[in-house]
């Protein structure tokens, strides 16, 4: 460690810098005080008027209790309609939003439906082709139809009769299944409407009971306001 030499301080000159601040603080206050002094506004001198217009005081008080129910009507005319607006618009989107799922689900039934109708003709195809090809090998057998006919018909007449007899069965039976099929599709296309009609009278009663409503209320509101209310207004006194 390198030798220092300490200097003790001169408590003098310390307390003569600290009166030298302290009177130059002093003499800024001073001159600031001195400043505001000579800069102070005089008195203000004002013409005596009569203040107020032609109308009574009474009048002027049912002209301010007037204005005030306005402000307050409109205020809540304005709360009512927010509130409104956005309850339609949350109806409309919930009304959006069904609609798409209820179109889905038709959309789907549709896919349903073509399906089981597919594999049912697939079905009846094949039954019916496997059953022409069981026919084509009983008729393999029988006689030509440009052969001459036999008195007594056979045991082989009697089958071709049967096969015959067989086949329009298989045909009448193909008929009636697809017209039982038609007529499913048919009832369900009339239900399928009856649905959105029902559900389109709902909303619309249900858009009636709420535009009732209103109408009620609003109407409530009115005759409510038209009545006469005593109001407290801040400097009357009668």
């Amino acid at each position: 460690v390198r030798p220092y030499v300490l200097i003790t301080p001169n408590e003098i000159r310390r307390k003569q810098l600290q009166q030298s601040k302290l009177s130059f603080a002093k003499k800024e206050l001073d001159d600031l005080e001195r400043w505001k002094e000579e800069h102070r506004p005089g008195p203000i001198a004002l013409v005596p008027q009569r203040l107020g217009g032609k109308k009574s005081e009474a009048q002027a008080r049912q002209n301010q209790q007037t204005r005030l129910m306005q402000s307050k009507y409109q205020q809540k005319c304005k709360r009512e309609e927010y509130v409104k607006a956005k309850k339609a618009a949350e109806e409309a989107e919930i009304l959006k939003r069904k609609a798409i799922q209820r179109e889905k689900a038709e959309r789907l039934e549709v896919k349903k439906t073509q399906e089981i109708q597919r594999r049912e003709e697939m079905f009846l195809k094949g039954q019916i082709y496997k059953t022409n090809e069981l026919l084509s090998r009983l008729e393999m057998g029988l006689p030509k139809s440009d052969s001459c006919q036999i008195a007594n018909p056979g045991p082989e007449s009697t089958a071709w009769t049967r096969s015959h007899a067989y086949k329009q069965a298989l045909r009448e039976d193909e008929t009636r299944r697809l017209e039982e099929m038609k007529q499913e599709q048919q009832r369900k296309a009339e239900l399928i409407e009856f649905k959105q009609k029902l559900e389109e009278e709902t909303r619309t009663r249900a858009h009636q009971k709420e535009q009732r409503r209103v109408n009620n209320a609003f109407l409530d509101r009115l005759q409510k306001k038209t009545q006469p209310s005593n109001i407290y207004l801040p400097g009357y006194t009668g």
